[in-house]
């Protein structure tokens, strides 16, 4: 495979794409599934129920939220979301639910324009809109009745762990950030992987091709999609593109509303992303954020430029901490280890006392 096939394979794994609307249901009422439907078993510690609310372009938003069955009075509370073009019934809603257990009030959403959220065209993505998403579920927690609105973190997964940071980065009322094996969507499409494509006369051909694709695009009423996680694999797929199909593509962790696990993003939907660096104002962050990467992950490199963001500190490898700002590798971790709990090495024990650190 040569690198410019090998780019288009994994630029394709990580979701960079998608939908066409005129196939897509009105999604100006929400359709919400009643059935369990995740990824992961239920708990029977927690209460789980679907509730909605909007943000500030008016779309509505879809999530679970999972209560504590012992809840008590004001409780901290969680918002959760990711990974990039996933839903919540994948690593999120797990997220979610396991905090729940250990306490927590916790709402795992779909972002604008995927799952059964709303928002068209489908599958669309912005740095504003979709870290706009992080802020109205902290207005929604804030006017919860069994939510302490001085006590609200949240938790951002793979692409949306570079959202959350810029939630945190804008919005003070969020006490406390994790950002888990994160990839920052504006670093990635300027640069494209390990800054492969990261020349003024490289990015100059992405836009033209972005720009050819929006003419196509008005002139057939439609947004093509490119598809998510390759399939087929192709014998000489990057190990990280296996990691990504071993949960998306399989039993482990396909669900029917994820991009990922089916026809992609928009090809236009991160056009914005090249022009928004979502971690410029990181440096500003004055609450704590806890930053989780795998050791052997192919985007750790994202974390550790995030935490060279905030402390101006840099880091390769190891964890490492400045102030309020933590960096936690996890060893033998790939990217997608952290997506479940198949392989046992999400640090839930840490994530729990970071929060229980910081939201008090």
């Amino acid at each position: 495979m040569n690198i410019r096939n090998l780019m288009a394979v994994c630029i394709a794994a990580m979701m960079l794409f998608a939908c066409k609307t005129n196939e897509d249901n009105n999604m100006n009422t929400l359709n919400l599934t009643k059935e369990w439907d995740k990824t992961f078993p239920k708990s029977e510690k927690v209460n789980h129920n679907k509730v909605t609310f909007h943000n500030r372009y008016g779309i509505e938003l879809a999530a679970d939220m999972y209560v504590p069955k012992d809840a008590a009075g004001k409780l901290p509370a969680i918002a959760v979301s990711g990974p990039f073009g996933a839903v919540k019934e994948q690593s999120s809603g797990l997220y979610a639910q396991h905090m729940a257990e250990r306490g927590f009030i916790t709402v795992a959403f779909d972002p604008s324009f995927t799952g059964e959220s709303g928002g068209e065209p489908r599958r669309m993505a912005s740095p504003d809109i979709n870290t706009e998403d992080f802020l109205a579920a902290v207005d929604f927690l804030s006017a919860n009745e069994m939510v302490d609105p001085e006590r609200i973190g949240i938790i951002g997964i793979c692409g949306f762990g570079g959202m959350a940071v810029n939630a945190a980065a804008l919005d003070p009322r969020i006490k406390a950030t994790v950002a888990s094996t994160m990839y920052d969507m504006s670093k990635i499409n300027v640069e494209g992987y390990f800054a492969s494509e990261d020349t003024p006369a490289q990015r100059m051909e992405k836009r033209k091709a972005l720009s050819a694709q929006r003419t196509l695009d008005f002139k057939s009423g439609s947004y093509k999609r490119a598809g998510g996680v390759v399939d087929p694999l192709p014998e000489d797929a990057p190990w990280f593109v296996k990691d990504y199909h071993s949960y998306y593509k399989t039993s482990r962790g396909f669900h029917e509303r994820s991009g990922n696990s089916t026809d992609g993003w928009n090809v236009i939907g991160c056009q914005s992303f090249m022009n928004q660096p979502l971690l410029a104002w990181a440096s500003e962050i004055e609450n704590p954020v806890l930053l989780i990467h795998g050791e052997r992950a192919h985007s750790r490199y994202f974390s550790e430029y995030a935490f060279e963001k905030m402390t101006g500190r840099h880091v390769e490898g190891v964890s490492a901490k400045e102030g309020n700002k933590e960096l936690m590798i996890i060893p033998g971790a790939s990217h997608v280890d952290l997506y479940d709990d198949v392989a046992g090495l999400i640090p839930y024990d840490k994530i729990e006392s970071f929060f229980r650190d910081n939201l008090k």
